[in-house]
């Protein structure tokens, strides 16, 4: 029990930095979707300590562990969408491939930037 209820606190402060983020980008008229702005403060968070990777790690590791089921709404909603797959169908399909290629190919020169940045130190 004591276990269930560290994890529903952890995903309560997961859910703060994303309430957070939100009202942040509605305040400011930041043109960054809130959760994103959130996920930028949670970073700031853990790299600068305020926040200790261990008061989240089993509820971001339960959210990560059942994310397919935050999907299923949005798949059956899809099935009123088959007009639109059967029009534009070629077009999406290249948008995705696309996106999905272009940001293969940035993450892989980004990690590959910060891996050479943080060499290690010789002793």
């Amino acid at each position: 029990m004591l276990r269930v209820l560290k994890v529903i606190a952890q995903i309560g402060l997961l859910s703060l930095f994303v309430w957070l983020g939100g009202r942040f980008a509605a305040l400011t008229g930041l043109p960054l979707p809130g959760n994103v702005v959130g996920l930028i403060f949670l970073y700031l968070a853990l790299r600068s300590g305020l926040v200790k990777l261990a008061f989240i790690q089993e509820g971001a590791d339960f959210l990560l562990r059942h994310l397919v089921f935050f999907f299923i709404p949005a798949a059956v909603d899809l099935m009123n969408w088959g007009g639109v797959f059967y029009r534009y169908g070629f077009r999406l399909a290249l948008a995705i491939a696309g996106s999905t290629f272009l940001t293969f190919v940035v993450s892989g020169h980004v990690s590959q930037w910060l891996r050479r940045r943080h060499q290690p130190c010789e002793s």
